[in-house]
């Protein structure tokens, strides 16, 4: 670690020769290393029959580093929780980095330490990978992209469409938590709160819920655009519509607070250790039950329900009992929280 604090990536290190291989060896193998993890042009993996899930994302936060994350932990987060949504139980990682010429070693190696652990939390491998460096100005630090592979067990189907009249909308923690944290990290507008980000591996959250029932319609990662975005793209593609209750929703009150002084709705910002679940009306206390028990989920709630009225879009009754119609998400909020 000394000898990286006076390192930094070079555009020989993507050159593919002998600094090359020491970044990935110094850096990476150090780190990633696995009975599966491949030195080979691809990665050859066991696979149990049955189905599979498959899912792609890319990672490109400022700042790469946050209260509680960065952007190697939000990597695995994104694509473990995506594999999870399906109900599958994450198996295999890869992942590329694009680095620019001159980012420090020393956050590298911290970067691919946090990867490294968040992987081993969610019981994955990660099995193969790429690295590249741009030249300065053509990439802001550093760039991952993470690939993953789940196994999706018997009798599970979740989807979008999947929503019927008469479920509950379930969040399993408070909302707008991510995209709080990493507003406040630019420093822009100079408030001082106690905030840190939600980014959790949820898998081991999914499958306690299957485990107590695998009637669940659907299952959804609550990222970027937050839950307010996600339960209008599940009102559209089930042809339903949503009605949540606004004085069930947990907010953490330093975020409400930021939100109130910026006029920020929390709905709409970005979580990333949170899902929204779908299920029928006689399941909700099963799962509450076991998400409850769970290290991210202790703070799950029922928030509102699926309805006939309105297909395609959501309202929100108020504290007062007016029912309001929430504004479908538009714009862009915070550029570059995931």
């Amino acid at each position: 670690m000394q000898e990286n604090k006076r390192k930094a990536v070079t555009l020989a290190h993507g050159g593919g020769g002998r600094q090359t291989n020491e970044l990935i060896h110094e850096i990476f193998k150090k780190y990633f290393d696995n009975p599966d993890l491949t030195a080979d042009d691809a990665a050859v993996l066991s696979m149990d029959e049955g189905r599979i899930a498959m899912s792609t994302d890319g990672f490109i936060v400022s700042p790469a580093e946050f209260p509680g994350g960065d952007i190697g932990k939000l990597s695995i987060c994104g694509t473990v929780n995506d594999l999870a949504c399906m109900g599958a139980r994450p198996m295999y990682l890869t992942c590329a980095f694009v680095i620019e010429e001159g980012f420090p070693m020393e956050k590298l190696d911290r970067i691919a330490a946090s990867m490294a652990r968040t992987a081993e939390e969610a019981g994955v491998r990660i099995v193969a990978g790429d690295t590249k460096v741009a030249g300065r100005g053509q990439v802001d630090g550093v760039f991952i992209t993470t690939t993953g592979i789940g196994r999706i067990p018997e009798g599970v189907e979740t989807s979008g469409t999947k929503a019927r009249p008469g479920d509950v909308v379930i969040v399993t923690g408070d909302v707008g938590r991510h995209g709080c944290t990493i507003l406040l990290a630019r420093e822009d507008f100079g408030i001082d709160a106690d905030v840190t980000s939600d980014c959790a591996p949820l898998s081991g959250a999914v499958e306690a819920m299957l485990s107590a029932t695998p009637d669940i319609h659907v299952i959804r990662d609550a990222t970027r655009g937050g839950v307010g975005t996600v339960l209008y793209e599940i009102a559209e593609q089930s042809g339903v519509g949503v009605n949540i209750d606004a004085a069930s929703l947990p907010v953490d009150q330093s975020v409400r607070g930021v939100c109130g002084l910026l006029g920020l709705e929390p709905l709409y910002l970005a979580c990333e250790g949170r899902l929204v679940v779908i299920a029928p009306k006689d399941r909700a206390d099963d799962l509450l039950q076991v998400l409850r028990q769970g290290k991210y989920t202790a703070d799950a709630a029922v928030i509102g329900e699926i309805t006939e009225d309105m297909p395609g879009r959501v309202t929100m009754t108020t504290e007062i009992g007016s029912k309001t119609l929430l504004p479908p998400p538009g714009g862009e909020l915070l550029p570059r929280i995931c």
